[in-house]
């Protein structure tokens, strides 16, 4: 069951933002900000947490899991070390997602030219 509530919830997070996307003048990049923003709204008040608990693995995968982990560091870092561990935090959990993602555009900028 919980495999299938992971399924279901990832299905709706991509079908929410094709809504977005088809009946709107926003481009993916707003799209993506705004799964962004969710997310971290969500981690503030915990409901992303419950989320998680319902629906597993699922929750991690999508866009909106990385507003949460941005949350998440900066929150459980300030709680222990005061103001300085808001940034702390925030690179702590997103550090190997954000240095993957740039080394692997910088690979990929190698091998393919961008249209015009």
């Amino acid at each position: 069951m919980l495999l299938f509530n992971s399924f279901l919830f990832c299905g709706f997070v991509c079908l929410l933002a094709q809504l977005i996307l088809d009946n709107s003048k926003l481009t993916p990049g707003h799209i993506t900000s705004i799964f962004v923003v969710i997310g971290a709204f969500l981690d503030t008040f915990s409901i992303y947490d419950i989320i998680i608990e319902k629906v597993g693995g699922g929750a991690m995968i999508p866009i909106t899991s990385f507003g949460h982990s941005l949350i998440h560091g900066a929150l459980q870092r300030a709680n222990s070390m005061g103001i300085i561990g808001i940034l702390m935090g925030m690179f702590d959990l997103t550090a190997t997602g954000i240095t993957a993602a740039i080394i692997f555009s910088f690979i990929f900028s190698l091998f393919f030219k961008p249209k015009n």
